[in-house]
């Protein structure tokens, strides 16, 4: 339509964009996150699917009956000792977090520039595929971290919010060379407040390009995938926070890698068409209605190599707020 200005009439802009390119962004999703669980576990590839734990088997005394002298004497006899293994030893099988799309052929054909839609469409729901398998690392009821906790490395909060002290006492269970905390972030936000309250503000660390507070020089690691129960994210009906959007969640402390016997992310290499480790996605055909239908699978599990690589604050309250005067 054309533009009226005084005497003259112009080209309008509503049909001058007939003939414009319009930049465009590709699909944009909301649910993607870092994922710095996944991008921090040490991932350990495994045969035929199956990773077995062997562990030695532990005595009562915690190994102090084992015979071992220091500098005996000439006449001494040698001690003697042998180390027993579990006859049944715990094997983790990699578990599938997979799904299948279809896109019509005809569609993907005629509007294929200057995107793919093939791509884009895989594109997002590869990204929704990563953060479920991270959501499964975390609370799966087989091989979740929360779920393998033992019960003497969980530690309950001294007084609902997360203090400096029961990050402390956490710290005093995974004591052997811990290498980060996992929080959500309104758990993160909760333990904040109160290092302010005590004047003790968390020191700050880089780690792939982005910023992360400490603790005692441990990275506390942000992950929404730790949910917050009974408060305005838990994701339930009847979620009830109060005014302060209150909820319990729980934080994680981890040793990782197989040489600390810590924590281990497990793949397999190699699979038929793999795209990333352990992800493949393969063409299932094409059906009567012109369809095609693709297959997106990946792969994975943990494993805790030792009781004491993992454990857990459980019961942190995130609605808690101090005044100051």
């Amino acid at each position: 339509m054309a533009e009226s200005t005084g005497s003259h009439q112009t080209l309008g802009a509503e049909a001058a964009r007939q003939l414009a390119n319009t930049t465009k962004t590709p699909p944009q999703w909301i649910g993607v996150t870092p994922r710095w669980l996944v991008s921090l576990l040490p991932w350990t590839p495994v045969e035929a699917g199956t990773y077995r734990v062997n562990r030695v088997k532990q005595s009562s005394d915690g190994g102090a009956g084992i015979a071992i002298q220091c500098s005996p004497s000439d006449t001494d006899d040698l001690p003697e000792a042998f180390v027993d293994y579990e006859e049944q030893p715990r094997e983790h099988t990699l578990s599938t977090v997979t799904t299948t799309i279809e896109v019509q052929t005809r569609i993907s054909d005629l509007y294929r520039s200057p995107m793919d839609q093939v791509r884009e469409q895989l594109g997002v729901l590869i990204e929704m595929v990563k953060e479920r398998q991270e959501n499964e690392l975390v609370n799966n009821a087989s091989y979740g971290l929360l779920s393998n906790v033992a019960p003497s490395m969980r530690v309950g909060t001294r007084g609902g919010a997360p203090t400096p002290d029961d990050l402390d006492e956490l710290i005093a269970r995974v004591w052997k060379e811990p290498a980060f905390f996992l929080a959500h972030p309104r758990a993160i936000a909760a333990f904040g407040r109160e290092c302010t309250r005590r004047g003790v503000p968390p020191a700050t660390v880089t780690l792939f390009g982005s910023p992360f507070i400490t603790w005692r020089g441990i990275p506390i690691i942000p992950s929404d995938k730790l949910h917050v129960e009974g408060g305005k994210d838990d994701g339930k009906e009847g979620g009830k926070g109060g005014k302060d959007g209150g909820g319990k969640t729980n934080i994680l402390l981890l040793r990782t890698g197989e040489k600390k016997r810590g924590v281990v992310g497990l793949f397999q290499p190699g699979i038929p068409g793999e795209v990333s480790p352990s992800l493949s996605v393969r063409l299932m055909g094409i059906n009567q209605r012109g369809a095609a239908s693709y297959l997106v699978s990946l792969y994975c599990s943990t494993a805790i190599l030792t009781d004491d690589a993992l454990g857990v604050l459980e019961n942190v309250e995130v609605g808690k707020y101090h005044e100051y005067k």
